[in-house]
């Protein structure tokens, strides 16, 4: 990992620290906040099995209506707010993962009420993350990513206010698309850094997009049918003009991570696409297979293929451990994005037992990929680099940064390859 300098603390991205040296108390530290959004998949990963219609025994007949919040909010909620705490560099900032991971398993618990306080709560903690990590380093980058701050903190709101987890899928999909969309953002601009112009043409048209996107969510309240319809002319846009402009492209005829990260960003474009066009020509569905089509598309499609190519980035910032790359990883790639064509098309076609088999083979390929992280410390030998003696690894600045795409001096450390 790269030594602190004074632009990355000015961005908000290394927490302040004696310049490479490790602080493994800090790591540690963090690992009750990671077990939490472990626990939180694996409930979400269980209640998920009971809608499949596996007739897995469940703890309580609430699991499974928390499938959606513990894996969009106790999951990635708790892990995208940790690592913003890692970036913000002070110890209150830890309050957000900590609420999210909480809140996500006394939901799990069977304790609605409380789980949806804590994480409401949570995202309100978050904010105020963001409001500091914005003083730092005012830009529309992380404007765009406070707004998807905003989205969990609304969705909270009216879920305290009765409204079902159905009427809150678009912002929770706000949140998570709006949240790596930023990152994306910035790394577009990275990669028209010789060309201004098309770099900031490129920039608004992205940031136009994301305007559609929020316009269809804040209209879902009052219209579904419209702002779902909305909202999905914004993924299509979105994702399109991401595809196009994303140094993914660049990237993908590496080696490696950064070819892994790419394909895994690029499949994930195609993911959005077809959720918003699902969006776009049925608006809000209301419940059976195209309403799980039109879900699951862009939160196990999109979302979680951004988790695949990141993972190995993000986690060893922030916690300090070696989890290199390894070409077994695209078996879990592969994998989740046959299980979801499988499941999609049990879903549309109206074959229940066709989407069972996909669900429960798309939740295999989550343990699979973890395993195969786990697998992959043991198989690639470490890499020593510069006196300090760190591991091969990247730091990225935020949830959605590509590994080893580009490194600039312009934009001092913002891409830094292993």
């Amino acid at each position: 990992m790269s030594a602190e300098t004074p632009q990355t603390r000015e961005r908000g991205a290394v927490p302040p620290a004696k310049a490479g040296t490790p602080r493994p108390g800090a790591a540690v530290s963090r690992l009750p906040l990671l077990a939490g959004a472990m626990l939180s998949v694996i409930a979400g990963l269980w209640g998920g099995l009971s809608l499949l219609g596996t007739g897995v025994p469940v703890p309580n007949p609430t699991l499974a209506t928390q499938h959606g919040p513990l894996m969009a909010l106790g999951f990635l909620g708790t892990l995208i707010s940790l690592e913003r705490a890692v970036a913000l560099g002070r110890p209150w900032g830890y309050a957000a993962p900590a609420l999210a991971g909480i809140g996500a398993l006394a939901g799990a618990a069977g304790f609605a009420r409380p789980g949806q306080v804590l994480l409401t709560a949570a995202a309100g903690w978050f904010l105020a993350v963001y409001l500091v990590l914005l003083a730092r380093r005012p830009c529309r980058e992380v404007v765009v990513q406070m707004c998807g701050a905003i989205a969990w903190y609304i969705g909270g709101l009216l879920w305290l206010r009765g409204l079902p987890i159905a009427d809150l899928v678009p912002w929770l999909m706000a949140f998570l698309v709006l949240t790596i969309a930023g990152e994306r953002l910035e790394l577009a601009h990275v990669g028209f850094l010789p060309h201004q112009e098309k770099g900031r043409r490129a920039s608004d048209g992205i940031l136009a997009a994301m305007g559609v996107l929020g316009a269809g969510v804040v209209a879902s309240v009052p219209w579904p049918v419209i702002g779902w319809r909305v909202a999905g002319l914004g993924m299509v846009a979105l994702a399109g003009l991401l595809s196009v402009h994303d140094i993914a492209r660049r990237t993908v005829r590496s080696t490696g991570l950064p070819r892994f990260a790419a394909v895994c960003l690029l499949s994930g474009y195609a993911w959005l696409t077809l959720a918003g066009a699902l969006w776009a020509v049925f608006g809000r569905p209301e419940t059976g297979g195209l309403y799980d089509a039109s879900l699951h598309a862009v939160f196990l499609g999109f979302v979680m293929s951004m988790v695949f190519g990141h993972a190995p980035v993000i986690l060893p910032a922030v916690l300090r451990v070696r989890l290199p790359y390894h070409p077994m990883l695209y078996g879990p790639l592969a994998l989740l994005h046959a299980a979801l064509l499988v499941r999609i098309a049990g879903d549309l076609g109206g074959l229940p037992a066709v989407r069972t088999v996909g669900g429960v083979l798309g939740e295999v390929s989550l343990l699979a990929f973890a395993g195969c992280a786990v697998l992959s410390g043991r198989l690639v030998p470490t890499r020593r680099t510069g006196a300090a003696g760190h591991t091969g690894s990247a730091r990225q600045t935020g949830p959605a940064h590509q590994a080893g795409a580009v490194s600039r001096p312009s934009r001092s450390h913002k891409m830094e390859s292993s």
